[in-house]
């Protein structure tokens, strides 16, 4: 485990995090030209085709499609993944206002805080606005989702490790999955990746200040509390890793993929196992250096799948070869 982070280490961490958000900020509506006709959302246009950092689109099954079919899911793909992606947000912002409101003055939380809510707002609005113009029809998480994420903003306050963890759950495995794209050098439509670029941008300090709330924290937690969000920190990883990455089956079918596919992506066939275990390197570091990682949890991560080699350093690209 690391040595302790101090609260005056923290509080200057925070205050460079929210000048960056000062300096360094886009408007959606402002930052993208959504009527340029390169952004157009155009059902012949060979760069919607998903890359191979994405693992559907890596799937023998959509390689061997039709170039029509394969751009057809391929803007199904994106649009599903905004949905969601708009959902989570929503989630976060509401739980970041739960927690901020119960803050004493001069916390250095509360600036940095409403900083990341504006900017998750506008990030609703940027996936939103391409759900939107893509014309499909999703209704982006799992219904039990939907519905669960009514109460989980409460652990904003009642549970802030817990909600923080879950979090990086979700903002971690969308990162990877546009840094992937951007990284692959193959062709990715405009639009996409405008909006993968702003994201990016502001979602590093976003993942930042979950790495640092936990660090202030947890090593200051009692063995039993430590303990217990050890196990949790896994299996909080995975549900929500599943909630962002996998389609709906209704949805899938719809858009003409077999279920056998997404079985088969998600995650049973070696490409889609290997970016399951990639997702998480990031969170493995952290989890080492709070010391989450022990002799009861890490079976829990190995049952998972999502056990493996923690990164280096934050944003470290997957390896080629494991």
């Amino acid at each position: 485990m690391t040595a302790n982070l101090t609260r005056k280490a923290y509080d200057e961490r925070l205050r460079t995090l929210s000048e960056g958000s000062v300096n360094v900020n886009f408007n959606p509506f402002t930052d993208i030209d959504w009527d340029d006709p390169e952004f157009a959302v155009d059902t012949s246009d060979p760069r919607w085709v998903l890359t191979s950092a994405d693992a559907l689109g890596a799937h023998p099954w959509y390689r061997e499609q039709p170039l029509e079919t394969r751009i057809r899911i391929g803007i199904w793909r994106w649009a599903v993944i905004a949905k969601v992606g708009m959902q989570f947000e929503n989630l976060l912002m509401r739980g970041a206002l739960d927690y901020v409101f119960q803050l004493g003055n001069k916390n250095e939380e509360f600036r940095y805080l409403t900083h990341e809510i504006t900017e998750e707002t506008h990030h609703t609005q940027m996936f939103q606005e391409l759900v939107n113009r893509t014309g499909v029809d999703t209704a982006g998480g799992k219904r039990w989702f939907r519905q669960v994420s009514r109460i989980l903003p409460l652990f904003g306050s009642l549970y802030p490790e817990a909600f923080f963890t879950g979090i990086l759950a979700g903002e971690e495995p969308i990162d990877h999955l546009q840094k992937g794209a951007l990284r692959s050098g193959e062709p990715v439509h405009p639009l996409p990746r405008r909006i993968m670029q702003i994201h990016i941008a502001e979602e590093a300090r976003h993942i930042s200040f979950a790495h640092e709330f936990l660090r202030l924290r947890v090593p200051r937690f009692g063995r039993a509390r430590r303990g217990a969000l050890s196990v949790l920190f896994p299996l909080i990883m995975r549900v929500l890793c599943d909630v962002i990455m996998i389609p709906d089956k209704k949805s899938a079918a719809l858009a003409g993929i077999p279920d056998w596919v997404i079985k088969d992506v998600f995650w049973k066939s070696e490409a889609g196992r290997k970016m399951l275990r990639e997702l998480f390197s990031d969170v493995r570091m952290l989890a080492e250096e709070l010391g989450l990682m022990n002799k009861v949890s890490r079976p829990l991560w190995r049952a998972l799948r999502i056990d493996g080699r923690p990164a280096r350093f934050r944003g470290e690209p997957a390896p080629l070869i494991d």
